[in-house]
C-alpha cells in the first residue's frame, strides 16, 4: 500500500513516499475505506517536528483528514455498504462516558493523524461511527479539506462559543483553514463579521468568503486599536484567535463588556503574559476549544454537501509531493487548505 509518511521527528526530510505499508483490515464495529484525498493541517508539522510525550510508531502516515469509498465492513457494522462515498471524523473518541457530553473533552481523545495513524495512504480502517456518509459526485477533496477545520470552527463557536445571530466576531488571521471556516460559518449564523488579514491577497479572500470589513495587518500593525475605533469604543462579542502568543493580548482588548476570546491554537506559541484586569473588569471569558463531537463534525458537513458552507483548497499535490506540500503550508504560501491527491 503506498502512502507518505514520517520515518523519524524532525525537518521536512523525515517525509517520505512508500509503497510497502501493509493493507489494515477491519475489526468489528469498524470499516475500511479506500482513501481518495487527504488534507493536512497545522497539526502536521507539530507532529512532524515532535514533542515530549508524543509516541509514535514509525512509519507513521500523515494527514488528519481524509475522505473516500467504502471498501469492506466488518462484523457489526451496519448502515453502509461497500462503494458508499463518505468523509471521516478524525476524532478518536474513547468509550467511556463524559460527563458533559462533549466526546471530545474525554479522557483518552486522539486525532488521527496525530497520535494515531493519518489518512494519507490508500487504505485507512476507522470506527464506522466517524463515516458520515456523501452525497454521489461530491468532490473528494472538498469533503477531505473542510473536515478538521469544519468541526474546530463549528465547535468553538457554536457549541462552546454560544454564537448568536446579530453578535459581532473578530477573527484574528484570514489565510487558515480553520479561520476560513470561521469566516463562512460566523456568517452563516447571522454575525458581523471583522477579519485580520497580513496582507491584501488574503484580505480579498477574506472579503470574498464573506467578511463584513477586513483590516489589513501591513497597513494597520495596531488593528485592535483600529477594531476599537471601528466599533464605537465598544469592542465585538467574540474573537477567535488560533495564533496564540503573538495576538492573544489583542485580541483580549478587542473585546467588549461580556465579550468571549475563543481560544482554537497557539502558532506562534502557548505562552502568555495577560493583563488580568482586562478579564475581570470587563467581564471577558477565554474559552478554549480544540476538534468537537460527532454530531458538531455531522453539522458542519451537511451544511458543505448542502453548499452552505465552502471547502478553501489553496493548492494540491500528490502523495509523492507530501514533503512540498508541508514545506508550502509551513511557509504560509497558502490560503485555505493544502489537499493530497491519494489515487493520482
Amino acid at each position: 500500500m503506498k502512502g507518505a509518511v514520517l520515518t523519524a521527528h524532525g525537518d521536512l526530510d523525515v517525509i517520505q513516499y512508500v509503497d510497502n505499508l501493509p493493507v489494515p483490515e477491519p475489526g468489528p464495529g469498524e470499516v475500511r475505506v479506500q482513501i481518495k484525498a487527504a488534507a493536512l493541517n497545522r497539526l502536521d508539522l507539530f507532529v512532524r517536528r515532535g514533542w515530549k510525550g508524543l509516541e509514535l510508531d514509525f512509519p507513521h502516515p500523515i494527514g488528519s483528514d481524509g475522505a473516500g469509498i467504502v471498501d469492506q465492513v466488518g462484523p457489526g457494522v451496519t448502515g453502509y455498504e461497500i462503494g458508499d462515498p463518505v468523509s471521516i471524523n478524525p476524532s478518536l473518541y474513547p468509550d467511556e462516558p463524559v460527563e458533559n457530553a462533549y466526546e471530545n473533552q474525554a479522557r483518552g481523545f486522539k486525532i488521527m493523524g496525530e497520535h494515531a495513524p493519518g489518512f494519507a495512504r490508500e487504505y485507512m480502517v476507522v470506527p464506522a461511527r466517524n463515516l458520515h456518509k456523501m452525497p454521489a459526485n461530491f468532490d473528494y477533496k472538498e469533503a477531505a479539506a473542510a473536515g478538521l477545520v469544519g468541526v474546530t470552527a463549528w465547535h468553538s463557536l457554536i457549541t462552546r462559543g454560544g454564537l448568536q445571530a446579530g453578535e459581532t466576531v473578530l477573527i484574528v488571521g484570514a489565510g487558515g483553514g480553520v479561520n476560513s471556516m470561521s469566516t463562512q460559518i460566523a456568517k452563516l449564523a447571522g454575525a458581523f463579521v471583522y477579519v485580520v488579514g497580513s496582507d491584501e491577497e488574503k484580505c480579498q479572500l477574506a472579503r470574498d468568503l464573506g467578511a463584513d470589513v477586513v483590516i489589513n495587518r501591513e497597513e494597520e500593525p495596531e488593528w485592535s486599536k483600529v477594531l476599537y475605533k471601528m466599533t464605537n469604543k465598544r469592542g465585538v462579542d467574540v474573537v477567535v484567535d488560533n495564533v496564540g502568543a503573538a495576538t492573544l493580548n489583542d485580541s483580549i482588548r478587542s473585546t467588549g463588556s461580556g465579550g468571549r476570546v475563543l481560544i482554537v491554537g497557539g502558532t506562534t506559541g502557548y505562552k502568555v503574559e495577560i493583563n488580568v484586569a482586562q478579564l475581570f473588569g470587563r467581564h471577558v471569558s477565554l474559552i478554549g476549544s480544540t476538534m468537537g463531537t460527532q454530531r458538531d463534525y455531522n453539522q458542519v458537513m451537511d451544511l458543505l454537501f448542502a453548499g452552505k458552507l465552502k471547502a478553501v483548497i489553496g493548492k494540491e499535490f500528490t502523495l509523492q509531493e507530501a514533503r512540498q506540500a508541508q514545506e508550502a503550508l509551513e511557509n504560509f504560501d497558502i490560503f485555505g487548505k493544502v489537499v493530497l491527491n491519494v489515487d493520482a
